[in-house]
């Protein structure tokens, strides 16, 4: 039926998802918008995954992967 998009499998309301702040690596070249959780990463000193361009250390609000 038109105009039944909203129409889904909703189980009731979601909880929040909890923010905390979070190491990440982010890409330093400004043409880029490569970063990854610090956590994530296998290297002392890790390059950009996408342009290989080196990335610098930054915190971010991030939703908690558990």
């Amino acid at each position: 039926m038109k105009g039944d998009a909203d129409m889904g499998f909703s189980r009731g309301p979601k909880e929040p998802v909890k923010e905390v702040e979070t190491n990440v690596w982010v890409c330093t070249n400004d043409d880029c918008n490569g970063w990854m959780r610090e956590s994530y990463s296998f290297e002392e000193d890790p390059k950009c995954p996408f342009c290989k361009s080196s990335m610098k250390q930054e915190m971010r609000v991030l939703p908690e992967l558990k």
